[in-house]
């Protein structure tokens, strides 16, 4: 089952159970408010080990400050590491904000987004990984999860939200336990108190889950995570 290091207390946009770094985001865009030339900058999530210790996963997110708060913005890639023989796979989404946030032209050609991708589970074998990608936009009141599932053995890669059902935000909760091969979300619109939880497969097949609960397995660890060193451009 999963096990989580002490850590303080974070802040989540959309309050999921596994949040991102937004108090990390909000603190580095306020130091940067006095300057006029973009500033990137870096932060490492917690890496999340296998269930046989063979695989870590961790995240490298970048922030792109402007002047312009509107003109903001936050970028990941999700990196799978083998840790006996140190082989490093690059997990990109195909959600709406998501690209490489190494690549110049990307930084032009979506100002204002926000695409973080985080690990958050296993699956009991370690077959599968499970990681969030949160996507919003500085300024606007869009914010919403996707789920990307990572194949150990094929190195597919699938991303998944619900569909065939309404909804302004998306609350990516981790695997089902009735069907651990599914995802699980919360999913609603602003404004309504009780939002509805719906079971998502591999084809996007959307089913209401009154019931169900999550599971996930790995181990998180602090190893190298938090902000990292930056350069001004």
């Amino acid at each position: 089952m999963m096990s989580f290091p002490a850590q303080s207390v974070s802040f989540d946009p959309l309050n999921s159970p596994y949040p991102v770094p937004w108090n990390w985001v909000m603190a580095t865009l306020s130091e940067q408010k006095a300057s006029t030339s973009p500033t990137f900058r870096y932060y490492r999530s917690q890496s999340l080990i296998s269930p046989d210790e063979t695989y870590a996963a961790y995240s490298r997110i970048q922030l792109q400050s402007s002047s312009d708060f509107t003109q903001n913005r936050v970028a990941s890639i999700l990196f799978v590491e083998n840790l006996q023989t140190g082989e490093l796979q690059t997990i990109l989404p195909a959600a709406p904000f998501s690209d490489n946030p190494f690549v110049a032209d990307a930084m032009v050609q979506q100002p204002g987004t926000i695409a973080i991708l985080i690990p958050i589970a296993w699956s009991e074998n370690g077959d599968r990984l499970l990681a969030r990608e949160f996507e919003s936009m500085f300024g606007s009141g869009l914010a919403s999860d996707f789920a990307v599932i990572w194949e150990r053995n094929s190195k597919r890669t699938y991303t998944l939200a619900p569909t065939q059902v309404q909804y302004s935000n998306a609350v990516l909760l981790g695997w089902s336990q009735a069907q651990p091969d599914r995802v699980l979300f919360r999913a609603g619109n602003m404004g309504e108190t009780e939002w509805p939880l719906y079971i998502v497969d591999a084809d996007g097949q959307t089913t209401c889950a009154p019931d169900d609960r999550t599971i996930g397995f790995g181990q998180f660890a602090n190893h190298w995570s938090g902000p990292q060193s930056y350069f001004c451009a």
